[in-house]
């Protein structure tokens, strides 16, 4: 059986419009996703709530590759999406490109 599958790279910023260990957010389709830039330059895009009680990632904290939610303080991996502590969980993370002649930043859908 062949698979046949289809994925849609959508701009969604450009790179010097969010700040370094900081965070932007955007809406596709019903879903709000935030965008976070690492002190390393690297994009990261998740679902911007907390399993735990639907906080906004994007006004936590950023400490390395993790963002601690601003509600209870659950601390989320950027790269995976897994609740790290004090309990478990995820939110759904999604592939971002960074085009390193325009600066352009792209999510994977």
């Amino acid at each position: 059986m062949e698979t046949n599958t289809t994925t849609n790279r959508i701009r969604i910023a450009d790179l010097n419009e969010i700040d370094r260990r900081g965070a932007r957010t955007v809406r596709i389709h019903n879903t709000e996703i935030a965008l976070f830039r690492l002190s390393d330059g690297s994009v990261r895009a998740l679902e911007n709530r907390c399993p735990h009680k639907g906080g906004r990632l994007s006004e936590g904290m950023i400490c390395g590759s993790v963002v601690h939610c601003p509600l209870h303080d659950w601390k989320v991996d950027l790269p995976t999406g897994q609740v790290r502590e004090p309990d478990t969980g995820c939110v759904t993370t999604y592939p971002t490109e960074i085009d390193s002649e325009s600066g352009a930043v792209f999510i994977v859908i």
